[in-house]
């Protein structure tokens, strides 16, 4: 649900675009295409730098690449690929693997390299004088920091981070974010294509079928749209008297009450809104609230298949205040995030009939044509 609830426009498409080929929601080979030409180019969400403590080393994957994070007593953050210089080795096994010298060590003949990348050591062997350790690192993954969250790029030369938030680099500044501590986790795998996913974010035309809680809780999202000026009748001089959350509501928790102390940044548009979307695609998107922010991230496991990844962040004095009840808050994004994924897996079945080609979108579905105007820039 993507939206700036203060533009003064309407949004509204002036026609019916079709929508993307069907096939490009399940055919292996564009799947290929697109982790080359997009996962494998765009600045990718791999997690908290508070999660990741020093001197572990965690491993994950990137479409298809298998990559290491590693942190340093100074707290500095590098990224590699998971692959010893000697013969190609697979470094790290384990996801999280605590460091016990300080160096990251090749298991089969154990090469070792400092949390810089830099090869110190190649026991057992005896290199010749054509042999150089400083050219022999470890081969480094473009990494970014951005509001405590790390982001890598496996492009040679990456695209401009700046322009990856949708509401640009400063939109979450005035909400204490590098000071956040994780206090829930939520994965779930669903049986789509990740860009159904995003196209059921960009549009709330199925909230009134799909989301009775959060229509709730939201209103105008009962009437199939993100924000007022989404309307057919809507003309700028209509002003908006109140906030989008239902009346006494303050945020989104299953009472619509702070589960604790507002940010003292915000400001006044920041609390009324009760809620602030960042957009950074394909990767994630930030939900900041006035009293904690979640973060969801995706994940392409196949042409079909789709990990989602939400993190629910707080103070530390939140978590740790006597009464906290962790589940008021996470309840009801939870149950936001499984309609969404069981509508996803229905719009996912529906797409394979052989007859069916291609859709149409309306014009409330703006931010899903914006959307996919973007997949198709990046495939050409």
């Amino acid at each position: 649900m993507n939206q700036i609830a203060s533009a003064a426009v309407s949004p509204l498409l002036d026609h019916c675009p079709e929508s993307l080929p069907a096939a490009w929601y399940y055919d292996t080979a564009h799947h290929a295409r697109e982790l080359k030409s997009i996962w494998l180019r765009q600045w990718v969400y791999v997690g908290r730098s508070s999660d990741l403590p020093a001197f572990n080393v965690r491993k994950f994957d990137i479409g298809g690449q298998n990559l290491i994070l590693v942190k340093d007593a100074a707290g500095t953050v590098s990224c590699f690929h998971n692959t010893c210089r000697h013969r190609g080795a697979e470094l790290c096994q384990a996801q999280d693997t605590r460091l016990k010298a300080k160096l990251i060590t090749c298991p089969y003949h154990e090469w070792a390299y400092d949390l810089q990348g830099r090869l110190v050591r190649v026991p057992y062997a005896s290199p010749t004088p054509d042999f150089r350790k400083e050219d022999h690192g470890l081969l480094k993954v473009h990494l970014k920091e951005w509001n405590g969250f790390h982001f890598v790029s496996l492009a040679d030369d990456p695209p401009p981070f700046d322009a990856a938030p949708d509401l640009g680099t400063d939109a979450l500044d005035n909400w204490p974010m590098r000071d956040l501590v994780t206090g829930h986790v939520m994965v779930k795998e669903i049986a789509c294509n990740w860009k159904v996913f995003w196209e059921n974010y960009n549009e709330c035309l199925h909230c009134p079928g799909i989301h009775p809680e959060l229509c709730d809780l939201v209103p105008v999202y009962n009437k199939g749209l993100m924000a007022p000026n989404e309307a057919a009748d809507w003309t700028p001089d209509a002003q908006a008297d109140a906030g989008p959350l239902k009346s006494g509501a303050r945020t989104w928790t299953m009472t619509g009450k702070p589960c604790g102390p507002e940010f003292p940044g915000l400001s006044t548009a920041q609390r009324l809104a009760g809620h602030t979307f960042v957009t950074l695609w394909p990767t994630m998107y930030v939900v900041a609230h006035v009293d904690y922010v979640r973060a969801v991230s995706l994940k392409p496991l196949g042409p079909e298949r789709t990990e989602l990844r939400a993190e629910w962040l707080f103070p530390r004095a939140t978590l740790e205040a006597p009464g906290f009840d962790l589940d008021n808050v996470t309840g009801f994004a939870s149950l936001v995030i499984v309609q969404d994924g069981e509508a996803s897996e229905i719009n996912q079945r529906g797409l394979k009939s052989m007859a069916f080609k291609a859709g149409r979108l309306m014009p409330q579905e703006f931010d899903v044509y914006r959307f996919q105007q973007w997949v198709r820039a990046q495939l050409t």
